[in-house]
């Protein structure tokens, strides 16, 4: 895979933080243009909106963040204070910092066949931190710093899976056992072989490593979310039905409507090559989309799949504008 630098102006970001990450993400007000109101007379904040009366929900966003899918278990509540997001931002800052020291020099050579990880860097250590932009902040949500994207059920944990997924999974592992991960094309997942992302595709969750970027673009009959990870393209048709079971797409078949000034997104048909969590066939996700001011907006996902999960659950992330340019992924 050859790799592309995320953005114009590359930053060197957080590392990966994906247990405890937490830190600020400000929820963005706005201040109007030209000359700031005096102080109690803000300008109020209006909805843009597309030429057939939609909220424009068009641009750039990043989903990038600290804050966990699943709430750490020495965290009990999912909203956290000021003080104690502050804290995990400096202790999320100061592991950056360290791990952006110059290397040693006089370090010995990686052992023969890599050094045994399993991870994106590959075992022959194909990133180091620099490579890296997961985010930095906390998720703040209706002005909340919240400690996990998932907020139901309320331990912010996923749910406990079904025993015919268990059976699945531990059938899989038999299967695999005493083969190496290549050893046949069956094998190979999609994204290893460049076809679809190395992240989800649907929900939108962070991945926790680099290209957390989504591009949107809106007609009156289709909304079309490009995800920077892979380039993998997502159309939602507005207004339609679901296609039959038998066709599934790769990204599965996404239709919308728009309840209020919120687009609502159902996403079914999903193919056994592009699971989520251990879901694919019969997951089931609905996406809410609703902009709340000039910067952000709210997203909130919902994954069902009683075949898998003991029950639905449902998280929240939010989407901050970003004026950076997506690059091709030239994977």
């Amino acid at each position: 895979m050859t790799f592309k630098v995320q953005h114009s102006g590359f930053k060197v970001a957080a590392g990966m933080v994906v247990a405890v990450g937490l830190a600020t993400l400000g929820v963005a007000t706005v201040a109007g243009q030209g000359q700031p109101p005096p102080a109690g007379m803000a300008k109020p904040w209006t909805m843009p909106r597309t030429a057939d009366g939609k909220p424009d929900l068009q641009g750039t966003w990043s989903n990038a963040t600290i804050t966990p899918l699943e709430r750490p278990p020495a965290t009990s509540n999912l909203v956290l204070s000021a003080d104690e997001a502050a804290r995990l931002e400096k202790a999320t800052s100061d592991r950056v910092e360290r791990l952006n020291l110059d290397s040693d020099p006089n370090r010995p050579a990686p052992p023969q066949g890599g050094d045994g990880s399993t991870g994106a860097a590959g075992n022959v250590g194909g990133y180091n931190n620099f490579w890296l932009d997961p985010g930095e902040r906390v998720a703040v949500v209706d002005g909340q710093f919240r400690s996990s994207l998932i907020i139901d059920p309320p331990d912010g944990r996923l749910p406990a899976t079904t025993p015919e997924a268990r059976a699945r999974t531990q059938a899989r592992m038999k299967t695999m056992a005493g083969r190496g991960q290549y050893d046949h094309p069956e094998f190979r997942p999609l994204a290893e072989r460049c076809l679809l992302s190395f992240g989800p595709t649907t929900p939108l969750v962070p991945n926790y490593f680099y290209n957390n970027n989504v591009q949107i673009v809106q007609t009156p009959d289709h909304v079309m979310i490009l995800m920077e990870m892979v380039h993998d393209a997502r159309i939602v048709r507005l207004g339609g039905t679901h296609v039959p079971k038998h066709i599934r797409p790769w990204m599965g078949d996404s239709i919308g409507h728009w309840e209020g000034d919120t687009l609502v997104v159902d996403t079914t048909n999903f193919p056994l090559q592009q699971p989520f969590r251990g879901s694919a066939e019969n997951l089931h996700v609905v996406e809410r989309f609703r902009r709340v001011d000039a910067t952000t907006i709210n997203y909130r996902f919902t994954v069902d799949d009683p075949t898998v999960f003991s029950r639905a659950f449902t998280g929240e992330i939010p989407f901050r504008a970003t004026d950076e340019l997506i690059y091709e992924y030239a994977c």
